[in-house]
């Protein structure tokens, strides 16, 4: 298997690229600059230089070219709204548009609860950000890619706890993003799931006893 992951130089992007390179996996991915080009090469991961923004969709398609799977973990974190419309939302689409081209079927997707931040006055940046994120979801499950949409609860900066709560509809609490890295590469492996939107959160399951209870038995 090759997986490409765009946003491979953020927190879950990287996360997931080392775990993936641990089982033996072929990883690569798109990046901004050298110095992270060169940050991922010590670890053994290929790059492309390019500007996810501003690439055309036949441009992002040969970065593909190869793959099977693509992975978006990109994302603006609720910031300028331009940023958020080039990444969160436009760059789903250039993306899902490119996948196709490089004729590349599975699609997997990093999103956000829509319950995230219901009981906060957001600002107007951070509820553009979501409305944006909920058009990128629409778009992918419009799509005839064989997608999966993963929705995590509030991201931490903790060490993996090893063990989820993973399902069409979840709470939401928070998670550590190692947790939600190990879980994309359990999903990754996981060809049945298919065509769904799961949601996760802190839990009790071990991770792949997890993503395996969600695999349709129709």
């Amino acid at each position: 298997m090759k997986v490409l992951i765009l946003g491979i130089s953020g927190a879950i992007g990287t996360l997931l690229a080392d775990k993936l390179s641990a089982r033996g996996i072929e990883v690569c991915g798109l990046v901004r600059t050298p110095a992270q080009q060169a940050d991922l090469a010590a670890r053994g991961v290929e790059t492309t230089l390019g500007e996810l923004s501003t690439m055309s969709a036949p441009e992002l398609a040969e970065a593909m070219t190869g793959s099977d799977a693509i992975v978006y973990t990109a994302g603006s974190n609720g910031g300028a709204r331009d940023v958020t419309k080039a990444i969160d939302g436009d760059g789903v689409v250039k993306a899902l548009e490119a996948a196709r081209l490089a004729k590349v079927n599975r699609f997997l997707l990093v999103s956000v609860l829509p319950e995230s931040w219901r009981e906060r006055d957001n600002p107007e940046e951070v509820e553009y950000y979501f409305a944006v994120k909920k058009q990128a979801d629409i778009a992918v499950t419009r799509s005839d890619l064989d997608w999966v949409i993963l929705r995590p609860s509030l991201l931490l900066d903790e060490p993996a706890v090893g063990t989820i709560s993973l399902g069409p509809a979840e709470a939401h609490g928070e998670i550590a993003r190692a947790d939600v890295a190990e879980t994309l590469a359990e999903l990754l492996h996981e060809p049945r799931i298919r065509r769904q939107i799961l949601e996760l959160n802190a839990g009790m399951t071990l991770i792949r006893e997890a993503v395996r209870a969600n695999v349709d038995k129709d």
